[in-house]
Formats: C-alpha cells, structure tokens, sequence
C-alpha cells in the first residue's frame, strides 16, 4: 500500500532524505548525513520548505471555475450514464503530488493543478466536480468498472493505453535532469552528456524508456554508458542525490520544479519537451471523449486553462489545443 504523505513527510524527505517505507540500508546512511548536518540547520530548513509550501497551497486552494460550454454540453451523448447524477466523478492518485495533486491544509479538499483542470471541464459540462482518490495500480480497473467517469492523474499517452481507453490530451509531458547545485554537471543536451553518470529514474516511466535510449546510444559509440538506478520512492532518491550516490534524477519537470520553489538544492540541468502528452482517461468509446475535448479547448480560448496552470508555476507545460488519442512522435 502507497502511503499518502503530508507536506510534513514530503518535506522531511526532500531535506533529509527519510526513508517512508520501513527500514533499508537507506536508514543507515540516512543517519550518518544527519549526523554531518547540525540539527539547528536541518530544523532550519525544514521549516523554510514547510512555510514555502503551505504558502503556496493556501493561496491556491479556492477553486477557479468557468461558464458552462453549450458545445461541450451538445456533445455528451445521451445514453451516457454519469457514475452520480449531476457530476462529474473524476479519480486523482492519492499520493500527495504537488503541483498535481495534493492535499489542502484541511488535510481532506485535494488541489492541484489536475484538479483545477478537472474542475474546468465538470464546469464546461455543466456539471459539478467530484474527486475520488485512488491509487495508480486501480485506476484501470476503476475506470473499467465504472468508478469514476474519468482518470486525471499524469497519465502519458501511450500505443497500449490507446488500445485501451480513450485519451484527451491537456498537458506537455515534459522530462527534465535535476543535479544537485553544487554540482559539476551544468548542461545536459544529449547521450553523450550523461555518459559515465547515474541517474535514478522510476521502472516504467517515459523518462526511464529516454535514458535507455541515450544509454544504447553510449554504448555503440564506445562510451562508458550512464547507468539507471531504481528506488522506491523520493526520499530514497533524495538522499542518494545528496550522499553523491548517484549524479542526478530525471524525473517530470513539474516535480523538480515544485521542489526549487520550495527552497530545495537543485538545478535543471537538461529538459525535453513534447515527447509524451498527458492525458484524461476516459473508458474507451464511451462517447465522452468529444465533449471532453470542447471542454479544454474552450478555456484554453477562454485564458481560464492558463490561469489554473501559472498558479502552479506549469506555464512551460501548457498546449495549444487538445487532442484526441494523438499520434505519438517519438526519439
């Protein structure tokens, strides 16, 4: 079972790197940087990164609504069947996931800029929004089993999800390399950048299928190839940044993003955009697709898309029109 982690457990994790999965040999080493780093420092730190974010949070916790769509409305078809009357259900991964999904200071209202988008199209589909959590191992069964009416949880457009469920595209997937700031490495532009180095990257992801790219690329041209390393969560990962384990992360921009607005150590160092496109899922021929794209691009021509992404600092992550199962361009 995934844990739902709090700003506080977040936080703790970037800083110090805490394991939140039980005893490793992570925990060893965990002790040993603390022990190098003065608690009044850590503390300090702590609460800047607490501040930071709650900030954040609050301000963006009231909802940003828009006018209903009639040509949005027109398309739903009228034998479709909303989970509840009157709503929109849509699923969100309960994991807290700022600037995605996350909990606000009640500590039971999710917000997030996928929120927000949820928001927008119940709204254009003269709907109300209603958000259910779930996990990223069930929201396939979920969304098959009708659930939810829809999925808005960074989900990459991919051939197999194709095959699957119908996918509207409302964001960039956009992929960066994150170091540390003291860090030798400053630019990273291609395979021969990262030749030699070690990156952590999670199993199954679309930045995990770029750095096996690149790393095929070292070894054809004779380079001492980059190697993927795999953790289990982010507080591994942090402290293996910091122990100089490993040389950096790629992982979603919008992560490391949200970690330097937050007052944590690191720098981009390389970013890659429009490679993948995320998606809403919705349950395959279910007819809804249509409506759902009207919805998007209506706000995005209403400036309403913009507003709910720039809150959240996703300015370089918008689109400039919504597709339906796009074709995907791939390195």
């Amino acid at each position: 079972m995934r844990l739902n982690k709090t700003p506080l457990t977040i936080a703790l994790a970037l800083l110090l790197g805490i394991s939140l999965v039980g005893c490793s040999k992570e925990s060893t080493e965990t002790n040993n940087i603390q022990r190098m780093k003065p608690e009044s420092t850590v503390d300090s730190e702590l609460s800047n990164y607490i501040a930071k974010e709650k900030t954040i949070l609050d301000k963006n916790t009231p909802p940003i609504h828009t006018q209903a769509n009639p040509e949005a409305i027109k398309l739903i078809p009228q034998s479709f069947q909303f989970v509840e009357n009157g709503y929109l259900t849509v699923a969100v991964i309960s994991i807290s996931a700022p600037p995605l999904t996350v909990l606000a200071s009640d500590n039971k209202t999710y917000i997030g800029a996928e929120v927000d988008v949820a928001r927008l199209i119940a709204d254009s589909l003269g709907l109300k929004l209603k958000v259910v959590p779930t996990s990223w191992e069930n929201w396939p069964l979920g969304l098959d089993s009708g659930k939810f009416d829809a999925v808005l949880s960074n989900i990459a457009v991919t051939e197999e999800r194709k095959k699957k469920y119908d996918l509207v595209t409302y964001r960039n997937d956009t992929l960066a390399f994150y170091v540390l700031e003291k860090s030798k490495i400053k630019k990273i532009t291609g395979p021969d950048d990262i030749a030699g180095h070690k990156f952590v990257v999670g199993s199954g992801t679309n930045q995990e299928r770029l750095l096996l790219q690149w790393i095929e690329d070292n070894k054809r041209k004779g380079e001492v190839p980059a190697e993927p390393i795999y953790l289990g969560d982010s507080a591994a990962a942090s402290l293996a940044l910091r122990s100089g384990r490993v040389d950096g992360l790629i992982i979603p921009n919008v992560a490391g993003r949200w970690q330097q607005l937050n007052g944590v150590d690191i720098k981009k160092v390389g970013q890659f955009n429009g490679i993948w496109s995320v998606a809403v899922a919705l349950k395959k021929d279910s007819g809804l697709a249509n409506a759902v794209q009207t919805s998007i691009n209506g706000v995005i021509s209403s400036g309403k898309y913009i507003q709910a992404f720039s809150r959240w600092n996703l300015q370089e992550d918008v689109i400039q029109e919504s597709v339906i199962n796009p074709l995907i361009h791939e390195n």
